[in-house]
């Protein structure tokens, strides 16, 4: 009997399933285009006809994968309760691309010289190519990953994330929700009754997806009824486009232009593969054993399609399995998501969709997403890491600063530079301190949360390797570039200020690494409070 019914590809709660994973990657296709066209200026046929199609089929890859693991670990052990792994499109790196990395670089082409097709795409190909470095960094790292998280403590790899989570997916879209303060807020109060606050609604549907619906009546309700914030119109139809995701080597053109964003992209890669291990982990505590190799695998091969056909922001497994298996998915729910996301992706209706979800309305789920991986950041890491935790938070405090005070409207960019070179003989200048410790905030805080957090662990020699790691990565700019744009160079081309602050900051990591060894030498107590003499592994 058990057989048979593991050949079913659909159940009732497959339809839940279905619901909340199109809803989380609607909203982060909505942000997507919320931030490039709205924020940036981004012309929308570039976002919807050549972005969106192949992003959407690295959704489609991803989860015909899932459904097919799914499906074979059903037949393998005879169970009929097997639930497939979800996969989407990874907010916080899908976000952080837009932000970080596509919405700068379209200005910048701009700033060039570039007219705005030219430069959207020219962004468009970059956006690929990123796809294309972290897909490949993921392929490889997939038969790694439990060796680069034995050695990258977690408290370095959830702070680094969560303190980008807290400014970039909680302050920046914060703004965004309150520029409708009744939609906005409205809108993320009810995420949190149902997401936080577990609360009961009155009749049965998705909580995200009733969010969703309250928040976009009351957009539009208020809006035609003149009671909406000011400037508020009706979205213009979009046309159904047929759109084919097919391969293009238009990514090689944007290889070159990766360079500078390698300190983004290479922990974005990195991180995607820690989750995916850790959502094996909880898979496998939920009862579905899949095999931790193949779930990277799928996540890398879905993130390369999606980039050799034009997308620009990967795809990952979701944490939230044990989550669709309470709802009573099993295997079909990921059928469907990918086959509704893939075509509508190739027919247009995910344009049309996106186009009509306010922003204030898709804000507060990133909110909801920053807080939750913020929160996830403390509790998952050891207590007496709490600390690393928290320094891991502060470089990306200084990249929201140089987000906003970069931004031309802000600061004209003769000002700007006038700013960053203005030494007044008390030491660097404001604003070159801010830029300096913000670029390459999340290799940044790995370094300094792994460091502390071998300092806690009275592993004193280990941190000061950590350290002269450091050094290095500060002496080419992966970290503390001294480029306004974060780009990276060879030490010995830097001349004036820059050279300074690039030899100044390396030195102050050695330093410090020099003053840990020496204080290794000593007799310490161990974590545990007992004394003990100095051993080879402090």
């Amino acid at each position: 009997m058990a057989a048979v019914s593991t050949r079913r590809w659909f159940v009732a709660g497959d339809l839940n399933g279905f619901f909340g994973l199109v809803v989380d990657n609607l909203s982060i296709l909505g942000f997507i285009a919320a931030a490039l066209i709205g924020i940036f200026g981004f012309p929308a046929d570039v976002v919807y006809t050549r972005m969106f199609p192949g992003t959407a089929f690295g959704v489609l890859v991803g989860n015909l994968i899932y459904t097919w693991m799914g499906r074979r670990l059903a037949q393998r052990t005879g169970r009929d309760d097997v639930t497939s792994m979800p996969l989407g499109l990874d907010a916080p790196t899908s976000i952080g691309m837009a932000l970080l990395v596509l919405g700068p670089s379209f200005v910048a082409y701009k700033q060039q010289g570039m007219d705005e097709q030219a430069a959207a795409i020219a962004t468009w190909q970059l956006g690929m190519a990123s796809l294309m470095v972290m897909g490949t960094l993921k392929l490889v790292l997939s038969f790694f990953g439990d060796a680069i998280t034995r050695a990258v403590p977690r408290a370095a790899l959830l702070g680094s994330i969560g303190g980008a989570a807290l400014t970039l997916l909680g302050f920046l879209p914060l703004i965004e929700t309150l520029r409708s303060p009744v939609v906005g807020f409205v809108t993320f109060g009810l995420l949190l009754y149902v997401l936080v606050a577990k609360g009961r609604l009155p009749i049965r549907i998705p909580g995200v997806l009733l969010a969703f619906i309250v928040g976009t009546l009351l957009y539009y309700g208020l809006g035609l009824a003149g009671l909406g914030t000011p400037g508020f119109k009706m979205p213009e139809a979009a046309p159904m486009r047929f759109t084919l995701p097919l391969p293009t080597l238009g990514f090689l053109e944007g290889l070159p232009q990766t360079v500078p964003y390698l300190p983004l992209l290479l922990p974005f890669g990195l991180l995607m593969v820690v989750g995916g291990i850790n959502v094996s982990e909880s898979a496998r505590a939920a009862g579905d054993d899949y095999r931790t190799r193949d779930v990277l695998l799928a996540e890398a091969v879905s993130t390369l399609a999606a980039g050799l056909c034009g997308g620009v922001a990967q795809t990952t497994p979701y944490i939230g399995q044990p989550a669709y298996k309470h709802m009573g998915a099993r295997i079909g729910y990921t059928l469907l998501t990918g086959l509704f996301i893939g075509l509508g992706g190739v027919l247009g209706y995910v344009s049309g969709l996106v186009q009509w979800l306010p922003i204030a309305v898709l804000a507060p789920i990133i909110v909801y997403v920053g807080m939750d991986i913020t929160v996830q950041a403390f509790h998952d890491s050891p207590r007496r890491h709490a600390p690393a935790v928290a320094l891991a938070f502060l470089p990306s405090v200084a990249y929201l600063l140089v987000i906003k005070l970069g931004n031309p409207a802000w600061i004209a960019p003769d000002r700007f530079a006038a700013l960053y070179s203005a030494v007044d003989g008390h030491g660097l200048p404001d604003l070159a301190a801010i830029v300096t410790l913000g670029n390459g905030f999340i290799i940044t805080a790995m370094i300094w949360s792994s460091a502390l957090v071998a300092m806690i662990d009275q592993r004193f020699r280990r941190a000061a390797a950590v350290l002269l790691v450091g050094a290095g990565l500060t002496l080419f700019g992966f970290i503390h570039s001294v480029d306004p744009r974060g780009s990276i160079y060879l030490p010995w081309t830097l001349e004036g200020l820059p050279r300074a602050i690039a030899w100044q900051f390396a030195g102050a990591y050695v330093a410090l690494a020099l003053l840990l060894g020496l204080l290794s030498l000593q007799r310490h107590a161990d974590p545990a409070g007992t004394e003990t003499g100095a051993r080879p592994d402090h």
